[in-house]
């Protein structure tokens, strides 16, 4: 009576050196696809990373020249109130030259020194407004080289973002060609390995003994 069947002592295909190989091949290269999809997310992270920095530093900028702004607008409301301190000092000037002509020559009484000590300290009062406008305008200008100082570290973060995404970009498609291509050899090794058996099986069935 015969048996069907292959030889049990012969090792089955996937246990052959060249299938080992090719095994040992394929998960080596999912080992490489997921290192690059790795890779590609650490340098999507430090992009992400740059953005955010320069996110802050952007709304940092913005922060900065709306208190520039600020202080510009004070200094042209300390330098608006002048006029008409001068105006009130120009009305001084001309009650001191009518009390001097009434007094015609007499010596000079307590309402004239009076309006000269009021002349002098709206003088003061100019001279103050103006040192003040300019403190405004000094640390505004501050504030504007600051933002021009942060705008250069935007300027860098951004490139330094743009880096980061083309190179998780390339790590990305690197990984997307090498998955093609294993998909592909996966598909070959079953294949083989699956028809392997079945060619053996039909080589070594014996038709059935006639009596």
């Amino acid at each position: 009576m015969a048996t069907g069947g292959g030889d049990p002592s012969a090792p089955p295909p996937h246990s052959t050196p060249q299938a080992a190989r090719q095994s040992r091949w394929i998960g080596q290269q999912y080992a490489d696809i997921t290192k690059l999809r790795e890779l590609a997310a650490r340098h999507d992270r430090a992009a992400t990373r740059a953005q955010q920095r320069a996110s802050r530093l952007n709304t940092r900028i913005e922060k900065l020249r709306h208190q520039a702004t600020l202080l510009r607008e004070k200094g042209q409301r300390s330098l608006g109130e002048i006029p008409e301190i001068e105006q009130q000092m120009k009305q001084h000037e001309r009650d001191i030259d009518a009390a001097t002509q009434k007094a015609g020559g007499a010596p000079v009484g307590s309402d004239v020194t009076n309006l000269h000590y009021r002349v002098r300290k709206l003088q003061q009062k100019v001279v103050d407004r103006q040192q003040k406008a300019r403190n405004y305008e000094l640390k505004a200008a501050t504030k504007t080289q600051k933002t021009a100082e942060l705008k250069v570290k935007v300027d860098r973060y951004l490139e330094a973002a743009r880096t980061e995404e083309q190179e998780a970009a390339a790590f990305r498609d690197r990984a997307d060609r090498l998955q093609m291509v294993t998909e592909h050899d996966v598909a070959a090794h079953l294949s083989a390995t699956g028809a392997a058996p079945a060619a053996k099986k039909e080589g070594t069935d014996e038709p059935p003994h006639t009596l």
